[in-house]
């Protein structure tokens, strides 16, 4: 029987989108995934996500297999997430460790210390949307008349471009899906569904693992990634510990090497087994 890892994507990105990762692990491990968080109106984005974190849970505990007993290790599963799917992810096994055999969290740094204050700060006066790309994401093109003038639209962005051409594809496929006869694409992440999660990052998850996580945690980051600069590492090291790794890339590196970052995943898991 296979280890489960529940994936969890960064905003904007369907889960769908990293299929070629999960390709990559799909002979050791059973992939597991929300395809779009915050979209289910059970599941509500809200102020430090406790709603999203919800979502997450409610879909593996629907993996549990019946398990009755709540130490049963069988039944627990490898949380992995990108950005937004990292935090949810270490949100999740702080809620219920009992059911994770560990979290490695993809350029998903925690914000601790005098940034947690300083982020609730701009969170209340709105300083935090000029700083992200928030107020961007209420502005994104919705429409596109066929997938070859979306992957045009895309292909010539410079962050975009340096992705891998197979995550770019299914980016396509799955985040800009067929809705018209005439081949029209919509984009199926609602751009304001988005922006209320940067909107709403988590200010006190630094907080709660001043003392550490009751499960192992790895973190691997991307070298140019200007979330990481902004945020620091101290706090994501002492989390961590020896469980940290480097990929060359920016902070959507796993679009950009996936082969690569499902070799540091499996290397990751590994390791905190």
């Amino acid at each position: 029987m296979k280890d489960i890892i529940h994936f969890s994507h960064a905003n904007g990105f369907p889960a769908s989108t990293y299929r070629t990762i999960f390709a990559e692990l799909a002979d050791d491990y059973e992939i597991r995934s929300v395809e779009r968080f915050g979209h289910d109106p059970r599941y509500p984005v809200t102020r430090d996500w406790p709603r999203l974190v919800d979502q997450l849970l409610d879909d593996i505990a629907s993996t549990r297999h019946g398990a009755t007993a709540a130490q049963d290790e069988r039944a627990k599963v490898w949380l992995v997430g990108h950005s937004l799917g990292g935090y949810l992810s270490m949100m999740a096994a702080l809620k219920r460790p009992q059911w994770v055999k560990g979290v490695v969290m993809l350029d998903s740094p925690v914000i601790g210390g005098w940034r947690s204050s300083v982020l609730r700060v701009s969170q209340f006066t709105g300083l935090d949307e000029r700083l992200s790309p928030a107020a961007a994401t209420k502005k994104r093109r919705t429409q596109w008349a066929s997938r070859d003038e979306a992957w045009r639209h895309f292909h010539a962005k410079p962050a975009f471009a340096r992705w891998d051409e197979r995550m770019l594809s299914d980016y396509i496929d799955y985040a800009i899906p067929q809705t018209g006869a005439n081949g029209a694409r919509t984009l199926a992440f609602d751009r304001h569904v988005e922006y209320l999660i940067y909107r709403t990052l988590p200010h006190t998850l630094g907080a709660r693992l001043a003392r550490g996580a009751q499960v192992p945690v790895g973190f691997i980051a991307g070298t140019h990634s200007k979330e990481v600069r902004q945020v620091g590492l101290d706090l994501t090291r002492r989390v961590a510990g020896e469980h940290f790794e480097w990929i060359e890339g920016s902070h959507l590196f796993p679009m950009e090497r996936p082969i690569d970052t499902a070799r540091a995943v499996h290397r990751m898991l590994n390791a905190l087994g």
